[in-house]
């Protein structure tokens, strides 16, 4: 079983609580979180500044989700290409995805980590979940 991470964000994550804030599937299955702050994480953040990077991934992720003349026309493509050009290059989907990673890192840089606090891309975990860890206090099992 392999592991997401470099070995120290692993190890530190490892031992530590965690937090999961779920799928909200109350408008359809796209790819949605709740944004109300979890009751483990007041006196940690800001519920103003919680709401609003969910809210953000939220947006990131109905963007990857929308349906457009380009991504009509990268799905015509691929289709007459028997999907040979996705070895040249990314889907809108992927891209979108990319600009995700890179905004929790910098959320992460920003504010969660001073915090003690850390978010894992929710890609790390099919999308089901984001993952929350706080740092700073050994986890439970």
């Amino acid at each position: 079983m392999s592991q997401t991470g470099t070995p120290a964000t692993t190890a530190l994550q490892s031992n530590c609580t965690k937090i999961f804030v779920q799928r909200d599937y109350s408008e359809g299955t796209s790819v949605k979180f709740h944004t109300r702050l979890p009751s483990e994480l007041d006196g940690h953040i800001e519920r103003h500044v919680f709401e609003s990077t969910i809210t953000r991934l939220n947006e990131y992720f109905a963007e990857a989700e929308k349906g457009s003349c380009s991504t009509y026309c990268e799905g015509c493509l691929a289709c007459i290409t028997a999907y040979l050009v996705y070895m040249c290059t990314e889907t809108h989907y992927e891209k979108t995805l990319r600009k995700i990673s890179k905004y929790i890192a910098s959320q992460n840089e920003r504010i969660y980590n001073p915090k003690g606090l850390q978010i894992t891309d929710p890609t790390f975990r099919g999308l089901r979940v984001i993952e929350i860890s706080i740092l700073d206090r050994p986890g439970r099992t």
